[in-house]
């Protein structure tokens, strides 16, 4: 049997990573008292039902205390149960426009009486327990919704890859820095094609852009030294037991280098870790890219 907890942020995306969980033969449970998931583990492990993975949904509605799951969660695991927690986090500023282009009210306004922002920073607050105890954080901040189903497949893949879960993100520094990142590499030293006529209004994703990326000598040892250092570098961040690691590649706009470069390094890492590549500030080029949660 395997078990996952999903939870997480209220308006960070539960559901559609629920969908994704269900897509990949997962049962998935909404707010199932924590108390009963020992019991029901129990009798469905016995049951004759096809599939063998359940995911439960908890969030704050369902579950005040996280110290009772995480407490129900060790004794689970103690009985020998494959038990993962995946955690969907968002900024907050970010969850209050979804709510409100969704005109949802977030759960704990009628519960606590309080207004969207203060209850946002008391689910945060409530949930920073279970979040420091799992396994995986998402942040969809920045991510759409195939980039958050393309992060949790690479959770549950079941390939000969190692453990360890690698997100290569381009970005743009005029945007800000990737804050959650553990490794920045910036590559604003090498040409702009922005200043290519009939590259400017591309991206790195176009065979073009990459050509000219890609014909500058200096951006092959670029590669070279970098992937001589992320090979060295990743295999110590398993080592001490870290389940996710982010790599962000920044140029000026996240339009052009910073795509063309991450595409490759994705590519490369892709061989040997679970790996996905996200595109952070791309769709911040075009008007009729939306992300939807």
């Amino acid at each position: 049997m395997d078990f996952m907890i999903l939870t997480g942020m209220s308006g960070a995306g539960k559901s559609r990573a629920a969908d994704t969980l269900e897509d990949m033969g997962y049962l998935c449970i909404d707010n199932m008292p924590v108390a009963f998931i020992p019991k029901f583990a129990e009798m469905y492990s016995r049951s004759s039902n096809e599939s063998k993975k359940v995911a439960f949904v908890i969030d704050v509605r369902g579950e005040i205390e996280f110290d009772t799951l995480i407490k129900e969660l060790d004794a689970l695991k103690e009985r020998g149960y494959s038990c993962t927690t995946l955690f969907v986090d968002c900024d907050s500023e970010v969850i209050i426009n979804r709510y409100k282009e969704t005109r949802r009210i977030h759960p704990l306004v009628p519960i606590k009486n309080l207004g969207m922002k203060d209850a946002i920073e008391l689910e945060r607050k409530m949930l920073k327990p279970i979040k420091k105890y799992s396994d995986y954080v998402i942040d969809t901040t920045h991510l759409s919704v195939r980039q958050l189903r393309d992060k949790i497949f690479a959770i549950n893949s079941n390939g000969n890859k190692k453990e360890l879960m690698l997100t290569c993100m381009s970005f743009g520094f005029k945007h800000g820095i990737v804050t959650d990142a553990d490794l920045v590499f910036d590559v604003r030293c090498f040409p702009n094609p922005f200043y290519i006529t009939e590259l400017k209004d591309k991206t790195g994703l176009e065979q073009d852009v990459k050509d000219y990326v890609f014909s500058n000598g200096e951006v092959t040892t670029f590669l070279e030294k970098l992937y001589d250092m992320l090979n060295y570098l990743i295999p110590l961040y398993a080592k001490e037991g870290k389940s996710q690691l982010t790599i962000a590649i920044g140029c000026t706009g996240g339009k052009h280098r910073s795509v063309a470069i991450t595409e490759e390094v994705g590519k490369y890492l892709s061989s040997s870790f679970k790996t996905v590549i996200v595109h952070r500030d791309i769709a911040k080029l075009y008007d009729s890219i939306k992300q939807e949660y």
